[in-house]
């Protein structure tokens, strides 16, 4: 048993305000999507695992952990690291966050992860480095290919922030860290990074679907109704998988149909008709249609003629596959 305190530290409601304030906003958290963080005594104190962001201050949603073991996990054993549940000192029933082991790398106290959508607009694509150019001038930033989140992913992150002289981090098909030694230096880090990458959307042509949908469909959201009236960017939205969360709550890749099928069948639960919008199933989450409106939102801020990088089969099977996202995501089911 550890004799960690466990008191939780005085600024974890400011912690909590923070969250739910990003967590509100689709352009940084989707669903369950993004996670926060605090270090206190050698606690880690983190979102759990399938909860809500924009519910932080309305529940009890962060999780005590062991920051030393964790990296010591991380420095012996990635697959120990990337059990999270391992390292929890509370048993109220809440597994820490899947990006535990990605925390626990900063030296810096305050850790902000979210998918944000103007950093996915840029890490989408082939060359996210080329996409930035001089956004991110007079920011300590880095780039960070993409890995399946968890422990190997943080092994590659702890490479460029052990100094603790990089305090942002873009994921590639991923999202954006950024890490403060307190909260009102981590939350205008946030938001100046936000706005260096903001990108307005593209002047789409508005949705035209059918009145008489079968009964199992639903109107999707207007930004991805939006991307299946113009056929460019149809045409990236069909190319694959993009970034993990959209592989959890919506399925691999898109599909497109000419008419609404009248039955499901084997579809997923978000499928494109082809010139007139978007369909969700009526028996879809509500992270489904979150990740469904998050992608309208990317790509509606990607160049038409960009190159995009899409996870590659392996990588969506990991995610599909993965015990710790299909935790997550019965929570939100």
């Amino acid at each position: 048993m550890s004799d960690l305190d466990l008191t939780p530290p005085p600024d974890l409601q400011a912690l909590a305000a923070l969250s739910a304030r990003i967590g509100s906003d689709p352009l940084l958290i989707q669903a369950a999507g993004g996670n926060t963080s605090i270090k206190s005594a050698g606690v880690l104190w983190i979102k759990a695992s399938g909860t809500l962001l924009a519910e932080a201050e309305q529940r009890d949603i962060f999780v005590p952990c062991d920051l030393e073991a964790m990296r010591a996990a991380l420095a012996q054993d990635v697959d120990q690291a990337d059990r999270a549940q391992d390292f929890g000192l509370s048993q109220a029933g809440l597994r820490p966050s899947i990006e535990t082991s990605l925390h626990a790398v900063f030296t810096q106290r305050v850790v902000v992860h979210v998918h944000c959508v103007h950093t996915l607009a840029h890490v989408v694509q082939a060359d996210p480095v080329a996409a930035i150019g001089t956004r991110l001038d007079g920011f300590r930033w880095c780039l960070v290919p993409y890995a399946k989140p968890g422990a190997r992913l943080a092994v590659q992150v702890a490479q460029h922030v052990a100094s603790g002289q990089v305090n942002v981090v873009l994921l590639g098909n991923h999202g954006l860290i950024v890490a403060g030694d307190d909260l009102a230096q981590t939350a205008q880090l946030l938001a100046d990074v936000h706005d260096a990458l903001a990108i307005a959307a593209a002047d789409l042509p508005a949705p035209d679907l059918p009145d008489d949908l079968p009964p199992i469909w639903r109107p999707g959201p207007d930004s991805l109704s939006r991307i299946a009236c113009d056929p460019a960017r149809l045409s990236l939205a069909l190319g694959g998988s993009l970034y993990p969360d959209h592989v959890i709550f919506c399925g691999v890749g898109m599909v497109a149909v000419d008419t609404p099928p009248a039955e499901a069948g084997t579809l997923p639960p978000v499928i494109l008709l082809r010139g007139r919008g978007v369909l969700v199933a009526q028996s879809a989450s509500a992270g489904t249609w979150a990740l469904a409106q998050c992608l309208g939102d990317v790509l509606a801020r990607v160049p038409a003629d960009a190159r995009l990088s899409y996870l590659t089969a392996e990588e969506n099977d990991a995610l599909v596959n993965w015990d710790a996202e299909k935790y997550r995501q019965k929570l939100n089911g």
